[in-house]
């Protein structure tokens, strides 16, 4: 009897063992593997015509063809007086000129990146207020960033020639 009992125990306990009472998940596909991996499409936002801005693009054009036309006409003086002083000593009356021609075309370059910082402000603003890019103004930018990067190389291709203080 006491083998019996047992017995019966050891079986009763091995039936509650037996069975599982986990739930695995499905190996299937899951509803969000089901949508690809590709990448969705980004709606682009296209700028709203702006009159205003536009009015102040076409005055940031013209301030812009100012001060490339004042740098133009003074880098060639300041070209000359240049050449005046390639054979003079550092100090000299040509060299002075020379410089002082030079200093007026550091006041343009200023005043063209100073007009770039004024566009790029403008650009920031719309940024900020999450406008999309105004097309004009970023092609403002890209011509007045240039016209100063051209600046710089003109002032220091004709420092290069001047003799070293």
């Amino acid at each position: 009897m006491k083998k019996t009992l047992t017995l019966s125990a050891a079986l009763l306990m091995f039936t509650g063992c037996s069975q599982d009472r986990t739930v695995y998940p499905s190996l299937g596909a899951r509803p969000v593997e089901k949508l690809g991996f590709g990448e969705p499409e980004v709606k682009v936002a296209v700028a709203v015509p702006d009159p205003a801005l536009d009015a102040e693009i076409a005055g940031l054009s013209k301030q812009l063809a100012t001060i490339t036309a004042g740098f133009d006409k003074d880098a060639r003086s300041t070209e000359t007086a240049a050449r005046a002083a390639r054979g003079g000593a550092v100090g000299s009356d040509a060299w002075l000129t020379a410089q002082t021609l030079l200093a007026g075309l550091d006041d343009w370059r200023a005043q063209s990146s100073a007009l770039v910082g004024d566009i790029e402000q403008r650009a920031t603003d719309r940024a900020a207020k999450l406008e999309p890019d105004y097309p004009a103004l970023s092609a403002l930018r890209d011509k007045a960033q240039a016209e100063t990067d051209r600046q710089s190389a003109t002032i220091a291709r004709i420092q290069a020639t001047l003799p070293a203080a």
